[in-house]
């Protein structure tokens, strides 16, 4: 069976399936092997501390694959400019820039005149619309069940994605909850032309850079194994559910200020856990998808084996 869908027209991809942003573990190995897999796979720039380790890991990428590849830009989450490193997306000619968290308008005005396509996530209606206004490809949108930065509102995938679909006519790419063939089929049920997945392709032999201890994790947790933090703050977040969120949602609870919170939410207390494995030192971002997830397989067998579900659903709707 074909696959083909606005989103997998837009980005020259086999299937529509993209691989999220992943702050500190989507580089070289995991993109590639999405892209050749089949999907859109990414690198994250602002987990890499300089514009020339930029370049390396999207050289790397293209030695690995001649399929299309994405850059994602998390702008709201780190406190630092990226515009030297959109510099080196631009300068090497990245098929594909997304972008996440904070205002993504400066990022469109640095971007005029490329032909990289342009994808925003967001997590309303009215910030796809916003997207769309500035010159957004596409959106990715996503709901509360999503792991990592989420919206304010709480609104799950389900309702979320069609009322995006109704209110934009650029195409609309369904993230959070979705972790197998079945997700990806709702997803277009819903007028998504596309998924992106995160907790998933954590869990996967590419994800080098994924401690073990992470990654079984994902396996042995239920949806019910995480926690949102960092609401006091007004940007939630979706974690896994261990005793240093217990300890982020008790200083929460105690109105704590961000200066009070700020090195038990640091890049360096998520990659104590992500990287090294110290579970009870750290916190990891997993969706509620993690539920879902019952091994780690190479990237292609998740591809053969997400494809095989969906096709069988779509033989059963004739």
């Amino acid at each position: 069976m074909k696959w083909e869908t606005k989103i997998t027209s837009l980005l020259g991809i086999e299937y529509p399936i993209i691989q999220g942003g992943l702050a500190y573990l989507a580089y070289s190995d995991l993109a590639a092997a999405v892209s050749n897999a089949g999907g859109l796979g990414q690198i994250t720039a602002m987990s890499l501390k300089t514009p020339d380790d930029l370049r390396k890991e999207i050289q790397a990428v293209k030695k690995k694959t001649n399929k299309p590849f994405g850059v994602n830009f998390a702008i709201g989450q780190h406190g630092r400019p990226f515009q030297h490193m959109l510099d080196v997306a631009i300068e090497e000619e990245v098929p594909v820039v997304t972008m996440t968290g904070g205002n993504p308008a400066p990022i469109f005005e640095q971007m005029k005149g490329t032909s990289s396509k342009k994808l925003v996530l967001v997590a309303a209606r009215r910030q796809a619309e916003k997207a769309e206004e500035l010159g957004a490809d596409a959106v990715m949108v996503v709901g509360q069940e999503g792991g990592g930065h989420l919206g304010r509102q709480d609104t799950s995938t389900f309702v979320l994605i069609p009322q995006v679909v109704d209110a934009v006519s650029i195409p609309v790419i369904a993230s959070g909850g979705i972790g197998d063939g079945r997700g990806l089929m709702a997803a277009l049920s819903l007028g998504a032309e596309g998924i992106e997945m995160g907790t998933r392709f954590i869990a996967t032999k590419e994800c080098v850079h994924a401690h073990d201890l992470y990654k079984q994790a994902l396996v042995n947790g239920q949806e019910y194994d995480t926690v949102v933090i960092k609401r006091s703050l007004g940007a939630p977040a979706r974690a896994v559910s261990n005793e240093w969120t217990d300890r982020i949602l008790a200083l929460e609870a105690e109105k704590s200020t961000y200066e009070q919170l700020k090195e038990y939410i640091s890049g360096e207390a998520n990659k104590r856990y992500i990287y090294d494995g110290h579970q009870a030192e750290g916190f990891a971002w997993a969706g509620q998808v993690m539920g879902l997830i019952k091994d780690v397989p190479s990237v292609e067998e998740l591809f053969q084996r997400m494809v095989k579900e969906a096709e069988q659903i779509r033989v059963r709707w004739n």
